[in-house]
């Protein structure tokens, strides 16, 4: 048994914690970031406009927060625990490089638990300005603080701020230079706008099911309208973002785009391939290619002509595999695909409402929003398995692979097989809390709207007009 044990290779199942608590740890960092400022946004309407409903969903979605909140500064946690457990001599080669951006990340969400709380706790206690003022805070060490775990991440992608000496130790280091490294700006950007848009689409597919099983009050249009509203302004600044992080990648690291472009010989005028896959011969089988696309949109200056390194301009040890290639083109695909069907939904959205100053009310779109919460969190997800498998064999690109980094304690797969467990168990309590808080609201009736402050009278549930539109009226 103890051979057994011994012979088992940590590294793969180091990978798969890693990739596992990151994989759900993701999902709650969007409605960190963005709950917040929805919630002001209701906020703001109830105050300047006397709007009970407004002001009812924003006291809902700041107890909602406050539980996300608290699973995700869990999670989140639980993850910085492994970066020592999994990666020791990753933290013992760049630790005090690597630990800057965190330093800061840390920062901002000691003060952002601060300001949660007297959030909360401020209701019917804060005059409503002053209330509403305490929640700014939240919104902004939300971003700053994704934007310094981001840069963590960019770091490992461009690593920058620091020289080695002759033994290879890390030597003057310029925590600056660490945080706004090359690639920083861009995966920042990106990150803190898929912030927006998967916990903009996430809040409003939840409206669009109440919509759907025949909730069609004014309350639940508006808890539809706020968060699509935020995910649709941000997805067109998504698309560019996006764009132009792809353009970086393909200046700065060539191997990592010529796997989510499925491009196995350096060539011009190369195919964007839809779907597809490389073989272990080197060859492409399969998919659908588009004639000099994946030229054209490397450098649109010099269109198809534009040449593109292949996996073979590279040694075959700084490479990710064939497996590790199809995974990430199949997650490139997977990524573009979804955020363009978002996106074409956002036109919709915008559309109708620039034309009918109404949203969209057939029960196809309802049914598209009510999926866009998922659809959503897969194309993040693809987005990061795009980055991270993308990267290898690097842990810090071209300075230290992953086996390099990994741990060599072969009782891994214990941690890994108890991390899945707690997760799991942590994942269904949230959901259930989750559910009961929402159908204990809706059991409240008339005490539903008893606000905080703002309106003193009970607000209609809806209007007449609310009551009588057919959900398949548009």
């Amino acid at each position: 048994m103890l051979d057994i044990v011994a012979a088992i290779d940590p590294v793969p199942w180091a990978r798969s914690q890693m990739a596992f608590t990151l994989a759900v740890h993701i999902i709650l960092v969007p409605l960190g970031v963005s709950w917040a400022a929805m919630t002001l946004i209701a906020n703001y309407r109830g105050i300047r406009k006397n709007d009970a409903d407004a002001m009812m969903l924003a006291q809902r979605w700041s107890k909602y927060m406050a539980v996300t909140f608290a699973v995700g500064a869990a999670t989140g946690t639980m993850l910085s625990f492994q970066f020592g457990l999994l990666w020791p001599d990753f933290m013992a080669q760049w630790g005090e490089v690597f630990g800057i951006p965190f330093a800061f990340e840390g920062l901002f969400f000691f003060t952002e638990a601060i300001f949660v709380a007297i959030y909360i706790y401020g209701w019917r206690r804060l005059k409503p300005w002053a209330h509403f003022w305490t929640g700014v805070p939240i919104v902004f060490t939300g971003i700053l603080g994704s934007a310094a775990v981001v840069s963590a991440n960019a770091w490992m992608n461009s690593p920058e701020g620091f020289a080695l000496d002759a033994a290879g130790d890390v030597v003057e280091v310029d925590p600056w230079g660490v945080i706004f490294n090359d690639a920083m700006p861009l995966m920042s950007l990106h990150m803190i706008l898929a912030a927006y848009i998967v916990g903009g689409f996430l809040v409003a597919s939840v409206y669009a099911v109440g919509m759907l099983r025949g909730r069609r009050d004014r309350y639940h249009r508006l808890g539809l309208i706020i968060p699509f509203t935020v995910a649709a302004i941000a997805m067109p600044f998504q698309m560019g973002a996006g764009d132009s992080l792809a353009r970086w990648v393909f200046n700065n690291q060539p191997i990592k785009f010529a796997a989510i472009e499925l491009v196995p010989e350096t060539s011009s005028d190369v195919p964007e391939t839809i779907l597809g896959r490389l073989n272990a011969d080197g060859t492409v089988s399969g998919g659908i290619p588009i004639p000099g696309f994946a030229s054209f949109l490397s450098d649109p200056g010099t269109g198809r002509s534009t040449v593109i390194q292949g996996l073979d301009s590279f040694p075959s040890d700084a490479i990710p595999t064939v497996r590790q290639v199809n995974t990430v083109h199949l997650a490139w695909d997977v990524m573009i695909g979804l955020g363009t069907l978002m996106f074409l939904v956002a036109l919709w959205w915008g559309g109708t409402w620039l034309f009918r100053r109404d949203m969209p009310q057939s029960k196809l779109f309802l049914w598209v929003a009510s999926s866009l919460g998922v659809v959503s969190v897969i194309c993040m997800e693809a987005g990061w398995i795009v980055s991270e498998v993308g990267r290898q064999p690097w842990i810090v690109y071209e300075l230290m692979t992953v086996e390099e980094a990994a741990t060599e304690n072969t009782g891994v797969w214990i941690t890994f097989i108890g991390f899945v467990g707690v997760y799991t168990a942590l994942a269904a309590a949230t959901v259930y809390v989750l559910r009961r808080m929402s159908r204990r609201f809706r059991m409240e009736s008339s005490a539903d709207h008893d606000t905080p402050y703002g309106p003193v009278e009970a607000a209609e549930i809806s209007s007449e007009t609310d009551k009588e539109t057919p959900v398949g009226a548009s």
